[in-house]
């Protein structure tokens, strides 16, 4: 009886070790996807910036010089129908993307 007693709380304790194990590989799991996802975004947004001042250039440098120096509020105006453009492109083609990978 003392055997069996011992040999129970011997596979309880295993059972815990093993659960306690099972949590730490799902802590780092998780841990190294909030890593990748806050890099990624991280990335994203500096390449985000970067087409901001490519655009803004190419409208101060094209846009500009063909309405004169009064064309503030249609500068600005082409510059948001082009963010918009390829914010809806980038969109629309990450979600295909995604689709398609969560079918696979």
């Amino acid at each position: 009886m003392a055997k069996d007693k011992i040999y129970e709380k011997e596979v309880k304790k295993q059972e815990a070790i093993k659960k306690a194990i099972q949590e730490a590989y799902a802590v780092r799991r998780q841990f190294v996807k909030k890593t990748l996802d806050l890099a990624t975004s991280g990335f994203g947004l500096v390449a985000a910036l970067a087409w901001n001042e490519v655009i803004k250039e190419t409208v101060n440098n094209y846009i500009r010089p063909l309405f004169g120096k009064e064309s503030g509020l249609i500068s600005l105006i082409i510059y948001a129908i082009t963010i918009t453009f390829l914010a809806v492109i980038v969109t629309y083609n990450l979600s295909k993307l995604a689709e398609k990978e969560t079918k696979n």
